[in-house]
Parts: structure tokens; C-alpha cells; sequence
């Protein structure tokens, strides 16, 4: 796999994520938490980071990839011997059609070059039925837009969109909606839970 820019920005970056991981770890586990609930079954996280979360999932079989090496290694120091760890692109998953029970994405949407081809690539992938966890900031109908939009220069610098809406993703009408949770600020933050029809 060639390294992209933005793998070798999250390979230097994963030696700040401890501090990161304060800011996100809250919401981050109310997903696993929400994942949990479900029954066993086979997941998915696309973007796993430094798996410093690993440890709150249950008895699910965890596959974890992330297009960063660096980062893929500091998640095997948190991953149980179980979880399976992969360098991959969530553009472009080399994973057979209808492999996971479920498909996770926890503050990475907004940081993919795409974000509408890897829920293309999250709804190949899931069973019929099969359920998408996706958390992440989404940016409100009201002032805090206008603060978005102001930051995203700075944003592409760190591979990030601040400016990012729920209709940049067309993708999303493929799936049907089970449930949404706003937090934050404004509303800031959403957990969507999708399943593929």
C-alpha cells in the first residue's frame, strides 16, 4: 500500500492522541456502549486509531483497520489477542460483500477524503440488516456554522473538516435511520445508528 499524506499525518499524530482521547473518550464510549447492545456478531471499525477503546468492546469478532501504521501498532498494544488489525483504506475495504454484522465509525467520517464512498463501501460490506454506529461532530443549523465554516482552512491542515452536514453523505439514503443522539453544545456531536435495507 503506498502511503498517503494523510496516513503519514496520523502516523506522526498518534503520539498526541492520549490527549485527544480525553476530549473524545466520553462519547466514544457510549457507542461501544450502544454496540453492545446488539448481539454478538461480526465488526467492523473503520479508523480504530490507537484502540485505546478496544477494551470496552464484548463478545464481539473485532476486525480494526486504519490507514496508519503507527497508529495500528499502538492499537495492538490495546487490542486483545482476539482482534485482528489490518492497514487499509475505508475507500476502498478488501473485505467480500455482506462480511460484517456490523460496521463502527467513531469520529472518522469527517477526516476521510470521501466520506461518501466509505459508507458506499460500509453498506457493500453489511449483512442485510446489518448496523453502522457512526459518531461524530456534525455542523448545526445555527451560529456555530458560521464558526465551522471560519476554522476550515486550519481544519485541512490537520485532515479534518470542521464544516461537515449530514447531506454530504447521499449515501446515507440507502440505509434506513434507527436512531439518532445529539450531544454537546448546539447539538453538536451525533450517534447515528443506519441499517442497511
Amino acid at each position: 500500500m503506498q502511503l498517503s499524506s494523510t496516513a503519514r499525518f496520523y502516523d506522526m499524530m498518534r503520539l498526541f492522541y492520549p490527549l485527544i482521547d480525553i476530549f473524545l473518550a466520553k462519547k466514544r464510549r457510549q457507542l461501544v456502549e450502544q454496540v453492545n447492545r446488539q448481539s454478538p456478531g461480526h465488526l467492523l471499525e473503520i479508523g480504530v486509531g490507537t484502540g485505546s477503546h478496544l477494551k470496552w468492546y464484548g463478545s464481539h469478532e473485532i476486525t480494526g483497520i486504519d490507514i496508519s501504521t503507527g497508529m495500528l501498532r499502538t492499537a495492538a498494544k490495546h487490542a486483545r489477542s482476539t482482534v485482528r488489525l489490518v492497514q487499509m483504506d475505508g475507500h476502498d475495504l478488501l473485505f467480500a460483500d455482506a462480511s460484517f454484522n456490523y460496521v463502527v465509525l467513531s469520529h472518522v467520517i469527517a477526516v476521510v477524503q470521501n466520506p461518501d464512498r466509505v459508507l458506499e463501501e460500509v453498506y457493500r460490506v453489511l449483512h442485510p440488516g446489518g448496523k453502522c454506529f457512526i459518531l461524530n461532530h456534525f455542523t448545526p443549523l445555527n451560529g456555530l456554522a458560521y464558526v465551522d465554516r471560519l476554522f476550515q482552512p486550519l481544519g485541512r491542515l490537520f485532515h479534518f473538516r470542521t464544516s461537515f452536514r449530514l447531506d454530504d453523505m447521499p449515501s446515507l439514503k440507502r440505509f434506513r435511520l434507527t436512531a439518532i443522539a445529539t450531544s454537546g453544545p448546539f447539538g453538536y456531536y451525533k450517534q447515528l445508528i443506519l441499517e442497511k435495507q
